[in-house]
């Protein structure tokens, strides 16, 4: 059981010095994104993106108008012929799903390597007998026109991160008047040099530098504007991130028919394991207690057939021992039933979460609004699901109080368990959310974390009603 910390050795909410705290953690996090290693990436990624993505329609565009010039055909005034065009556009439109799902390729490895996201290969492309049957497949090809469609979305998306780019540049050029400032601006007094312009990404001059109040007055912007373009580069990289996952992956009909498998695979390993963990707790429990139950009633009734030689005393202790090991044996025989389905759930969600409330070591303000009543699975995996949450929250937490809502939303059931404990979980340390989220997702539940260092801590199930 973990420590409970008295609520006065926290500061409380909304007083002045947990303001400040916060005030200068976002300051430092502000200062530190421009020296991070995920800002390095963010900006080569813009820096490929801008390449890719204006480079590859001007390919597209120049392969066009090279066939147009070479092909025979009524010459255009740019010696173009029309004909050309359309044999070089046709070219094109066939081998489109083709350079898209090698094109899609490089910006799936380039995602992964730089913003982290990694996007699951669509399905493999197959190809039909014969050039016709080849081009048909590749007319039908699904994957390879998203994949055209990512490109052609890339456009504006590599525009947007030239913008971003700026920012750095331009951010970076201001920074340095300065230092260039003293050693090319040193004219003599009589000679009178043109003012340099501070630009900015907006595209317009800011204001003219003619001295050195000017040249640091620039460097003030040009740092401000380092420490917005992380801002800006992440939300650039964001928008492409989503781009990749929505288009260069499997379709939605692929990967739902994938996470149907996969929670079909967890929901029989985990009725497995619970059957392993069943005949292990009756082999080792229950089985032991009932055979040393019927080895003294055995020795008692050995004792009782010559009734000349019986001794009480003997008697009554092995039958005092029987009787206690079948207590024992009911007891255990009682715990693992509760593991299996709790019997306080017989009578709702609702007085099954009271009753793990009333047990907690820390105080916990239950709220229930629960107008439907869920299929028993679901009220099995809620239950268990806040019995896991609260256990973790006394272990780990430091919490004073823990609150839980469960409620109903648009025909979800929503858990929701608070600690105002020092918060910072991460369910890779092995803190029993995997197992948790893999118990939830048998159902197409999901499990929502929000737990910043210093806390509070919010962790939100989500269950369907209907399993």
């Amino acid at each position: 059981m973990g420590r409970v910390v008295p609520r006065s050795a926290q500061p409380p909410a909304g007083s002045p010095r947990r303001t400040v705290v916060a005030a200068l953690a976002v300051l430092g996090m502000v200062v530190r994104a421009p020296f991070t290693r995920r800002a390095g990436a963010e900006v080569l990624y813009c820096v490929i993106a801008v390449l890719l993505g204006i480079g590859v329609p001007l390919a597209v565009f120049g392969f066009v108008l090279a066939v147009g010039r070479v092909a025979p055909g009524p010459a255009k005034p740019d010696n173009a012929s029309i004909g050309g065009l359309v044999a070089g556009l046709l070219v094109v439109l066939l081998l489109a799903t083709r350079l898209g799902r090698r094109l899609g390729a490089v910006h799936r490895y380039l995602a992964a390597r730089l913003l982290g996201a990694r996007v699951a290969p669509p399905a493999r492309f197959h190809s039909a007998p014969g050039i016709v049957g080849r081009l048909g497949a590749g007319l039908r090809d699904g994957p390879g026109w998203r994949a055209v469609a990512y490109l052609l979305l890339k456009l504006p998306v590599a525009v947007m991160a030239a913008y971003a780019l700026a920012y750095w540049v331009t951010g970076l050029i201001n920074m340095s008047y300065p230092l260039w400032w003293g050693l090319f601006r040193n004219h003599p007094p009589n000679v009178r040099l043109s003012p340099v312009p501070v630009v900015t990404p907006f595209g317009n001059r800011l204001f003219d530098v003619s001295g050195y109040a000017g040249a640091f007055g620039a460097s003030a912007v040009g740092a401000l504007l380092v420490l917005a373009a992380p801002w800006v580069t992440g939300a650039v990289t964001a928008a492409d991130r989503w781009l990749v996952r929505e288009l260069l992956g499997p379709g939605r009909l692929v990967q739902r028919v994938h996470q149907l498998e996969q929670t079909r695979a967890l929901a029989v390993d985990d009725s497995a394991a619970l059957l392993r963990r069943l005949e292990r707790d009756l082999h080792d429990g229950a089985q032991i207690r009932l055979a040393a139950l019927a080895m003294n009633l055995g020795m008692a009734r050995e004792k009782l057939a010559d009734p000349s030689e019986v001794d009480i005393d003997q008697v009554r202790e092995l039958v005092d021992a029987a009787h206690q090991g079948a207590k024992d044996a009911l007891l255990e025989l009682r715990l693992l039933a509760r593991g299996i389905h709790p019997p306080v759930l017989d009578n709702g969600l609702a007085d099954a979460l009271a009753t793990l409330a009333a047990g907690s070591a820390i105080p916990v303000e239950l709220t229930t609004d629960i107008p439907d009543r869920p299929t028993p699975a679901i009220e099995t995996i809620a239950y268990f699901c806040a019995a896991e949450l609260l256990a973790n929250a006394a272990k780990h937490s430091y919490a004073n109080t823990i609150g839980i809502r469960a409620y109903e939303q648009d025909g979800v059931l929503l858990l929701a368990v608070t600690d105002d404990g020092a918060g910072g979980i991460d369910p890779a340390r092995g803190s029993g959310l995997s197992g948790l989220r893999q118990r939830v997702s048998t159902v197409d539940g999901r499990v929502d974390i929000a737990s910043p260092h210093g806390g509070p801590t919010r962790i939100t199930v989500a269950l369907p009603l209907r399993a």
